[in-house]
């Protein structure tokens, strides 16, 4: 079973078992996809979950649960912009809380 006390570092889950069971399954592939996610955040002047699954040609589902943790890390922020998502709903706008451009990398 999933620890939640080490939330946002390991996938949290709901008290269920097909949520644990995702968590568990996501658990060895979450620490790279927050990095890959962070990378083209940090890159960018802000983008939705639906964007950064779109640059890294990955399902929505294993992307926003991986920003919320970036956010809980504080490596990631909510810009206060919303844009519309694949279902046309507002999203958050994800900004970087260190871009690149700050620490000398070229996006």
């Amino acid at each position: 079973m999933t620890d939640l006390f080490n939330y946002p570092h390991q996938p949290g889950a709901r008290d269920r078992d097909t949520s644990r069971a995702a968590a568990e399954h996501v658990a060895s592939t979450a620490p790279l996809l927050r990095a890959r996610a962070l990378a083209v955040v940090e890159c960018s002047n802000g983008l939705t979950a639906d964007e950064v699954a779109g640059k890294l040609g990955l399902s929505i589902l294993s992307i926003r649960p991986r920003l919320t943790e970036l956010s809980r890390l504080g490596k990631v922020r909510d810009s206060g912009q919303r844009r519309p998502n694949a279902s046309g709903r507002k999203a958050i706008v994800w900004a970087p809380v260190f871009p690149a451009r700050l620490k000398g990398q070229r996006p």
